[in-house]
């Protein structure tokens, strides 16, 4: 990532004075001496900012607010909760996928990547955008949450309601300290659906009917949260 690397055009007017100012400077100066260190991180520059490129800012509909990039090697893409195609499905996917199952009986896909979500208006956001490799949580604190938080800004100060699935403490008091309308928008708080919480109130929450009955309400159609068949040339790790 460089000083030229351009926000997706729709997120410039909101993004652009942090991302091309010192924020923006500051971190990816981190981010090149993390590298230059030898320092494996993930995802690779290019998909870093594959939520927002997938999702432009008009055509969010649902937010669901992730932590940071999982820190295996191939499987963050850029987008919350997310793995690329070939990956195993990590547990707390698994889960989301057993509560889709019961919320609208679709059966759980076979692979992790939900970018089809994200092509519908669900912006996938991590509160932090990269991670170093088997290291949780190592790039907190470096500027991507300035960046991210003017991303839920931005969302929350459009035309349109949207959805909010908070899923796990960390979402939530995001939320609150940003001060998320709950008036016009819908908020679903929810634990987190890693297999430490899924069993204390994430099953049986329903988010997908209640976040597409509030779209329906609003106006803004649906999202189809069953996904496509994995692509015939990746393999399947189930």
């Amino acid at each position: 990532m460089t000083s030229a690397d351009p926000l997706p055009a729709s997120w410039e007017p909101d993004l652009g004075p942090l991302w091309h100012g010192e924020t923006g400077k500051s971190l990816r100066a981190f981010l090149a001496a993390e590298e230059a260190a030898g320092k494996v991180i993930y995802p690779p520059a290019s998909q870093r900012l594959a939520a927002l490129a997938l999702t432009p800012l008009p055509e969010v509909r649902v937010v669901v607010l992730g932590q940071d990039p999982y820190h295996g090697a191939g499987q963050a893409q850029g987008l919350a909760f997310s793995v690329a195609q070939g990956c195993k499905i990590p547990p707390s996917l698994r889960n989301i996928y057993k509560e889709l199952q019961s919320d609208l009986g679709l059966p759980p896909a076979t692979h992790g990547d939900l970018s089809a979500w994200a092509s519908q208006g669900v912006l996938l956001l991590n509160n932090v955008l990269s991670v170093e490799q088997a290291k949780p949580a190592s790039h907190a604190g470096k500027g991507w949450e300035a960046i991210t938080d003017a991303c839920i800004r931005a969302v929350a100060a459009g035309p349109a309601p949207c959805a909010f699935l908070l899923w796990g403490s960390h979402a939530q008091k995001q939320a609150d300290r940003l001060g998320l309308d709950k008036g016009r928008h819908l908020l679903l708080r929810a634990p987190h659906p890693s297999p430490l919480s899924a069993y204390h109130g994430f099953f049986g929450s329903k988010p997908f009917s209640q976040t597409n009955a509030f779209l329906q309400s609003n106006g803004r159609g649906t999202i189809d949260w069953g996904l496509p068949p994995a692509s015939g040339s990746q393999p399947l790790l189930i």
